[in-house]
This record gives C-alpha cells, sequence and structure tokens, in this order.
C-alpha cells in the first residue's frame, strides 16, 4: 500500500494559503537509523541530479584520476558560468577530445549544458579505459554499467529503474532512505576512497558543484563539512560530516518548495541553511507573501 504524500510547503499569498506543496522526506541519524520519514521514503524516484556523485565515484573506481575542481565539476550541475565552460574544455582537451564528443544536449552549447561537467567525466573515462566514446550514454556501455555498480553499492539497493535523464545518460531510480544512505556513506568513507574523494572535492570546490548563488554552492560554503546535491524535479540530498542525512522530493517537482523545505529539515539537524534565497510571492512586484515548509 502506498504512503500518502504529505504537505511539506504551503504558497501563502497576502495571509491566506493559496496553494500546497506535497512531498516526502527522510532524515538519517547519525548511527544510520531513520530518525523521521514524511511520506514514501521507500519506493524508487528518480533523484535526477543528485545521483552525480555516485556516478563521480563509480568514474573514479574505473581508473579515471580526477581530482579537485575537475573532481567536483563532474559530480555537479554547474550554471554554464565562464569558469564552468572552460574547465569542461580543459577536461576534454587534455583527453584528446573537443567539445564535438560530448552527447548532453546543447543550452546552448554542450560545455553550457549543466550536465557537460558529468560528461566529460565520463568521456574521460572511456579514454583511459579503451572504451567507445561515440556510445558512451547508452547504458550497455561498459562505463554505464560501472556506474551503476557504484550507484548501487553506494545506497545498498538494486537499481528499480532505468531512464534518460535530461542531459541523455543514463538516470538510476532509488529510495529517498538509499539516496540518503550513499551521501552518508560518502562523508564516512575512509579518506582516499573513491566516496572520499569526491565529497572531500564537492566540499572543497562547491562553485563547481552548482554557481554563484546556487543553493549547492551556498550551503557548502556556509556550513563547514556538509555534502549537498540537489536534482531536478524538487529531490535534494545532504550530509553533515557526523553522519546525519537527508533527502527529500517535492512531488510536483516545484523547485520553490525545495528550498524552503531543506532550510527546516536542516534547522531541525542544528544547522540553519543560512544564505538560501527566499521564496517570495510577488503581488503589484512587491512580496505579499512566501513559500513557507510546515514540517
Amino acid at each position: 500500500m502506498s504512503v500518502p504524500s504529505p504537505v511539506l510547503a504551503e504558497v501563502v499569498r497576502s495571509g491566506f494559503v493559496e496553494g500546497r506543496h506535497h512531498g516526502s522526506l527522510v532524515v538519517l541519524a547519525a548511527d544510520g537509523s531513520v530518525e523521521r520519514a514524511l511520506g514514501d521514503v521507500e519506493s524508487p524516484v528518480f533523484p535526477r541530479s543528485s545521483n552525480k556523485p555516485m556516478q563521480a565515484a563509480g568514474m573514479l573506481r574505473t581508473g579515471l584520476d580526477l581530482s579537485g575542481a575537475r573532481l567536483a565539476i563532474a559530480a555537479g550541475s554547474h550554471a554554464g558560468e565562464d569558469f564552468h565552460r572552460e574547465l569542461v574544455t580543459r577536461m576534454l582537451a587534455e583527453r584528446g577530445l573537443t567539445a564535438e564528443a560530448l552527447r548532453c544536449p546543447p543550452d546552448p552549447t554542450p560545455t553550457a549544458m549543466n550536465c557537460s561537467g558529468k560528461h566529460a567525466g565520463m568521456l574521460a573515462a572511456c579514454v583511459v579505459n579503451g572504451w567507445p566514446v561515440d556510445s558512451y550514454p547508452d547504458p550497455g556501455h561498459p562505463l554505464q554499467v560501472a556506474l551503476r555498480e557504484a550507484v548501487e553499492a553506494a545506497t545498498g539497493e538494486t537499481v528499480a529503474h532505468t531512464g534518460v535523464d535530461g542531459c541523455g545518460a543514463p538516470l538510476f531510480a532509488l529510495s529517498l532512505t538509499g539516496l540518503a544512505r550513499a551521501f552518508r556513506a560518502f562523508v564516512l568513507a575512509e579518506p582516499g576512497s573513491a566516496e572520499r574523494r569526491v565529497a572531500d572535492a564537492m566540499r572543497a570546490h562547491p562553485a563547481y558543484v552548482a554557481g554563484t548563488g546556487r543553493a549547492d554552492t551556498v550551503l557548502m560554503t556556509k556550513v563547514p563539512g556538509l555534502l549537498a546535491k540537489g536534482g531536478a524535479e524538487g529531490v535534494q540530498a545532504v550530509a553533515l560530516p557526523d553522519g546525519r542525512a537527508l533527502a527529500l522530493k517535492i512531488d510536483d517537482g516545484a523547485a520553490r518548495a525545495r528550498g524552503p523545505v531543506l532550510a527546516a529539515a536542516l534547522a531541525g539537524l542544528g544547522a540553519p541553511a543560512h544564505g538560501l534565497p527566499e521564496e517570495r510571492i510577488l503581488g503589484g512586484g512587491r512580496p505579499v507573501g512566501e513559500v513557507r515548509a510546515v514540517i
């Protein structure tokens, strides 16, 4: 029997609740046990770009040697700023490739597309292993098989379904509990392990994970040791350095609800998310309300 999704956020205009966002949220304690669960946190969802840290760890496990900003952008969803595009171009050139090798859609160019860092890392892993580069997004490609195995190892779950992400790469369905479990594992992993290398690179270079003013970058800049990665359709995963972790999904995919719910959940963990943009409701060009969490 499916678990009904509770209201996680309300849209308030002029003191009147005019809309509600339903969703699910799971919070893990430092020992990995489920401390709080709202809605269905066991059925599979598409974590979208929140899967990227696990995929980046899988690239390292194939023998690819990435570190620093290069590893952070391979695990990130960048904003297409100049420094993002320049690094992706360098990463490709270091493997004898150009932007034409990227199979992600242009936005407006392939290197500006927010997943181009992940795709550059995938291509680099193919070059290192002598695998075909033209077909690297194919789910049956040796690289994608290895990345799926890495995702399953991190979450402790078998991938429930494989789809196609917005960037064209395979997308693996997991539960929110498995997603939170993976982020917890990354911050607690042994130094030098693939998982810890990804977590450390993301936290050391948060601007390459997202971009100027974006939530993941702000969170990892403001909260020491925090690991964060959001995904499309209202998904977010976070882990604190002591092993506490959370994952959430807004059912209707509304990005405006994700921030307030995340901020409230982090505050409940004693980690106030200072600096996240407020989700204001406007009327006549001025603020007349807000999107507020009700968890």
